[in-house]
């Protein structure tokens, strides 16, 4: 009987000691974040608003960054977009918007003048894409007043092509996220804009003198409720350097009573048509069907993605699309406002999505969530999050301390159960030191291996967060460059298959909150020797699939043509 009796507890015991096992791996997350951005060069504040208090909503959105390769160098460079004050600057001491040129070797050079990108405004979100297919990436940025598209001269200069192009207003609109998406599949990329809200700084009330200008009864800058909504627009590309506005022909700008803010570009039903997926304030968020005829429809009520399981609006703003569970179907995750969960929407694969954020473990949190990123920071096989963090009401900090203005990132660890687990005291000062921050862009700029953060703060210089992940684990990354698709592959989905399961990333023209991640796309493989099978969706359709490739480096796809480097 005693034997019998503690056989019985090996069989039950052994399960719970591989379940025990498998826990203490996860205990450990090998990843600390150090930010670089002084020594690194990226010296100059973001200004955006007042420092200690806000008049009005035009000084607290912030704006977003971008990591690209502007000068085809694979080394990948930074754009910080910036505000203004309401009491202006003097001629020829406005900020300005900065480019950042990768030096190769952990620094950074200005080089804003000589690319001719220097410009001052209420600037709101960056998309990149080769909208001409002439091999350099060009960039839209959406601003209160006129959007700008500059197209990149292949020489280090852009080119305010914003007229040619076909694309300026005539009044003031208040553009917010923006995304390149070939939704024709006609091998151009066409460009999607949303608009935040009508605003008027001549006719805005004032703090407290409204029902939707009080937070905790504190009086505080007014909005978004309360104030009119815009629509959004789509423009076709014509191939000639021109665009045609098909907002309204497209279904697009039948869409109202939304306060849109990041748009992001996903086959959210895996039918390789491209979706937009739009995170919005205080109100349903959107997602656009692409009806492969030209047109869009609003399906995010049928989806599962417009409200949370409650059924209630939340305040979107920063939005990432990644395959959290490893299941193949790309999963979407939204930031809010204080108080509020962050919502996981979990893809079931049969055109909706399950509000997943509690089942996950995501809580309550008093920090107002921006920018934010799927990504694979220890390389393990399972992508993690970090999301940025600040308070819009700087003045409520000194009546209610546990609502900050200046507060830490969050970084959550992937466990593998579908569960994440916050692990931000452990990983470091570049996470813990508070600011207030807004557009945070995810990429690797020391081409290390690892994925890297650059973060906007409001009136502060940037955070250049270098991943100092300490694994063994192996990783691989694919540039993609597009033939008979859009040149920047924008569109497109990368599956690596592995006896563990099936990681998919999609090439993405923005995401986070109001901002641009490198267009490489990277996987963590953990102990894999090799990659067993790639396989590239291009943006029109057409699949490649590769077997066998090796690992620990970044390898450049040109579809058709194979393995260039």
């Amino acid at each position: 009987m005693i034997k019998l009796s503690v056989l019985f507890f090996a069989i039950i015991a052994l399960p719970l000691f591989i379940f025990a096992q498998n826990s203490t791996d996860h205990q450990m997350f090998p990843v600390t974040f150090a930010d670089i951005a002084d020594q690194a060069g990226l010296r100059e504040p973001t200004i955006y608003g007042g420092v200690d208090s806000k008049k009005y909503i035009i000084e607290t959105n912030g704006c977003g960054v971008a990591f690209f390769d502007y000068d085809n160098d694979d080394w990948i460079d930074i754009l910080i977009m910036t505000g203004t004050r309401l009491e202006g600057f003097p001629k020829g001491k406005e900020p300005t918007n900065r480019l950042y040129r990768n030096n190769r070797n952990g620094t950074f050079s200005d080089v804003t003048d000589k690319a001719g990108l220097r410009r001052s405004g209420w600037g709101s979100g960056v998309a990149v894409g080769d909208y001409d297919n002439d091999g350099n990436e060009d960039l839209f940025l959406t601003y209160y007043g006129q959007n700008v598209l500059y197209r990149n001269n292949g020489d280090g200069t852009f080119v305010d092509v914003t007229k040619k192009a076909g694309l300026p207003i005539d009044y003031v609109r208040w553009g917010s996220g923006a995304t390149f998406v070939d939704y024709d599949r006609d091998g151009l990329l066409d460009l999607f804009v949303a608009n935040y809200l009508k605003f008027d700084l001549t006719t805005a009330p004032l703090p407290g003198k409204g029902g939707n200008c009080f937070w905790k009864g504190i009086p505080v800058n007014c909005g978004p409720k309360g104030l009119p909504t815009d629509t959004n627009l789509l423009y076709r590309n014509n191939g000639d350097g021109t665009f045609t506005d098909v907002s309204e022909k497209s279904g697009v700008a039948k869409v109202a009573g939304r306060y849109s803010m990041t748009a992001i570009l996903t086959d959210f039903n895996n039918d390789a048509w491209p979706d937009i997926y739009v995170a919005c304030d205080s109100t349903a968020s959107t997602m656009y069907r692409n009806n492969r005829d030209g047109t869009f429809t609003d399906v995010s009520v049928e989806a599962g993605t417009a409200y949370n399981e409650d059924g209630n609006a939340q305040a979107g703003m920063g939005v990432t699309v990644g395959d959290y569970n490893n299941d193949g179907k790309p999963d979407i995750f939204k930031t809010h406002f204080a108080d509020d969960l962050p919502v996981l929407y979990k893809n079931s694969g049969k055109d909706f999505f399950e509000d997943a954020s509690r089942l996950a473990g995501f809580d309550h949190t008093r920090y107002i969530q921006w920018g934010t990123g799927f990504a694979d920071f220890d390389n393990d096989g399972l992508v993690d999050i970090l999301t940025v963090t600040g308070n819009v009401y700087p003045e409520v900090e000194k009546f209610f301390k546990d609502y900050p203005h200046r507060s830490p990132r969050l970084v959550y660890q992937n466990t593998g159960d579908g569960r994440f687990r916050e692990v931000s005291a452990t990983t470091g000062k570049g996470v813990s030191e508070p600011k207030s921050s807004r557009g945070a862009a995810f990429g690797d700029f020391d081409n290390d291996g690892d994925v890297d953060v650059v973060v906007m703060n409001m009136n502060e210089p940037p955070l250049l967060l270098r991943n100092d992940q300490k694994s063994s684990n192996n990783w691989l990354a694919v540039k993609l460059v597009g033939a008979k698709s859009n040149r920047s592959a924008i569109g497109s989905r990368v599956s690596i298959k592995n006896n563990t399961g099936v990681q998919v990333r999609e090439v993405t023209s923005q995401s986070s909150y109001y901002s641009h991640n490198d267009l490489r796309v990277y996987f963590g493989l953990g102990k894999m020797k090799e990659a067993q099978s790639v396989e590239i969706r291009w943006p029109n359709g057409n699949v490649e699939v590769f077997k066998n490739l090796p690992i620990n480096r970044i390898v450049t796809v040109k579809e058709g043509s194979g393995i260039s480097r």
